[in-house]
């Protein structure tokens, strides 16, 4: 399937302001695009990116006076299926763990593994190891907690989500994120887009999504707990510890936020798309 996906970001800037960006496709779907994920400000490329340490496409510019517009309209290929389950997957001892995902046992900044531990193993280390106790997390987070836009809060922790019982995607993706770090399960913080495609029309503006994943038998795996089921069309931004690696844009110094637009939508796919997507091997699944 052929998945439509942009948005348009405007600020005002009263001064030259230098700005980091995250908002292009992640490099692992970046060969999946059938129409280019071109980062434009104000209408011209984005001056410069990189990866950063978590493998992510990051932006680098220096905005001038005044309204800062950024825009990106693209089209990529998707399975069209849910994301996969693997139940049979099993959760590894720490020191069978490969180094690089041992970052993502710690506790973060929104992630306070040292005030959920307790919890965690109380309610959760009765169930077997793997993905039982995953799903076991997810669903608990998806009934402890609330969705509300109006319950966000871009200080909120983990501890703080659970307490409330109230949050936005990245509360509950925060909080489940804690659970599992907490007995031992690796998880990342995952942020992208995910329209409305297999489900009813949601009657709310489309925004940027957070969900997370977790690393069991030696692959990550994709979980939501705002929605606690399968979800067609995920299309990955970017990953990290928690939400403060992922920030969408990082000023440094003031740019006041004038309009948001998010789209995600399914699109009908060209005859001579199909004809050459015939000649290809199906694409692969991208957990990361």
């Amino acid at each position: 399937m052929l998945i439509r996906a942009g948005f348009e970001i405007v600020y005002d800037c009263p001064a030259p302001t230098p700005m980091l960006t995250l908002l292009s496709v992640h490099p692992s779907r970046r060969g999946d695009l059938a129409a280019p994920d071109d980062l434009m400000i104000n209408g011209a490329p984005i001056e410069r990116q990189f990866l950063d340490r978590y493998g992510n496409l990051c932006g680098r510019t220096l905005v001038t006076p005044g309204r800062v517009t950024l825009t990106s309209d693209f089209i990529i290929r998707d399975r069209g299926l849910p994301d996969p389950a693997a139940p049979w997957a099993e959760q590894a001892a720490v020191q069978d763990l490969p180094d690089d995902v041992l970052i993502h046992l710690r506790g973060s900044r929104y992630c306070e593994t040292d005030r959920l531990s307790d919890l965690a193993w109380r309610f959760f280390g009765g169930i077997r190891p793997g993905w039982d106790r995953v799903q076991a997390i997810v669903d608990y987070t998806h009934s402890q907690i609330t969705f509300g836009y109006e319950h966000a809060r871009p200080t909120k922790t983990a501890f703080e989500a659970h307490e409330e019982r109230r949050g936005v995607c990245r509360d509950f993706a925060h909080l489940a994120i804690t659970l599992c770090r907490s007995m031992n399960i690796p998880a990342r913080y995952c942020t992208g887009y995910l329209g409305d495609i297999g489900i009813a029309p949601v009657d709310a503006p489309m925004d940027f999504s957070a969900w997370f994943e977790v690393y069991l038998d030696g692959a990550w795996h994709t979980f939501d707990a705002r929605h606690n089921t399968p979800r067609i069309g995920r299309i990955v931004i970017a990953r990290g510890q928690d939400a403060a690696d992922v920030a969408i844009t990082h000023s440094f110094g003031a740019a006041y936020l004038v309009s948001f637009k998010v789209i995600t939508d399914e699109v009908p796919e060209p005859a001579e798309l199909r004809r050459a997507a015939q000649s290809f091997a199906p694409v692969a699944a991208h957990a990361g």
